[in-house]
């Protein structure tokens, strides 16, 4: 089939598309690879190969169904692996060693056997379980911290909102990425007919909480921590629920090359 020259001269005048450049290749670590991010997590970084090796913390012994990809099993008091409550305390955890770490608190869903077999970590146990990475070699902490949405003070969102995340940055990584992600409102049980009626008739006030906070898939949270562990520089970055938001309308790279100064 012939080729139209002018065709030819269109598609080279044409720009090219940003291509980001490849992260020094090197271990990641997840923790609390379960629910949609958990899963958009693990597809997107550990299916690029940009990493040499990934490792996953599990709860249970699990069969490691992707390349590249290890499962490491939590210690537990019993030896028997049966609940993360039954865990023994992470100051007691053998090192492992990491290169990146990324830890993401979104529960695992209930229809996929998978994920139950894997450690979800507790919000409370950030602290503990950053020292932990810290003592394994992490350079580039990314922590993806869900919030209720509406439930947070301005002056919060675009800075550390807890003495937790304080002590997080002040154990010496070279990067820090913090992303809170709205969550989406958990599903209440109403005991009686009254509770039903004042739960719907509350309902209203999801209307008003504003569009910038509501949730964002999941796969574009992971495109997000994708593209901020290439671009981040050396330092403590923290993105805003609406900066979350925005990056997933549609210039997920712009927002992110503005928002790290990249």
């Amino acid at each position: 089939m012939p080729v139209d020259p002018l065709q030819v001269l269109r598609a080279a005048q044409r720009p090219m598309p940003t291509v980001l450049s490849a992260a020094p290749l090197g271990t990641l670590l997840i923790a609390g690879a379960t629910g949609a991010l958990g899963n958009e997590l693990v597809r997107r970084l550990a299916g690029s190969h940009r990493y040499a090796h990934t490792r996953v913390l599990a709860r249970e012994p699990m069969r490691d169904g992707l390349r590249g990809v290890e499962t490491v099993l939590v210690p537990t008091t019993t030896g028997a692996l049966e609940s993360s409550s039954k865990a023994l305390p992470i100051a007691e955890w053998p090192r492992v060693s990491a290169d990146t770490a990324i830890v993401a608190f979104d529960p695992p869903r209930l229809y996929h056997d998978r994920e139950r077999a894997l450690w979800l970590p507790d919000p409370a146990q950030l602290p503990d379980l950053a020292r932990w990475l810290r003592a394994g070699g992490v350079t580039t902490l990314v922590i993806v911290q869900p919030h209720t949405q509406g439930g947070m003070p301005e002056a919060l969102k675009r800075g550390l909102a807890s003495l937790d995340e304080q002590a997080v940055v002040a154990l010496g990584f070279d990067r820090v990425i913090l992303l809170r992600s709205a969550q989406k409102p958990t599903a209440l049980k109403h005991a009686n007919t009254g509770e039903k009626l004042a739960a719907w008739m509350l309902s209203i006030t999801r209307l008003m909480v504003p569009s910038s906070e509501q949730p964002v898939r999941a796969s574009k949270v992971a495109e997000l921590v994708d593209v901020a562990l290439v671009l981040a520089p050396p330092g403590v970055h923290i993105a805003a629920p609406e900066l979350v938001w925005r990056a997933s309308q549609g210039d997920l790279r712009g927002v992110a090359r503005s928002w790290l100064g990249a």
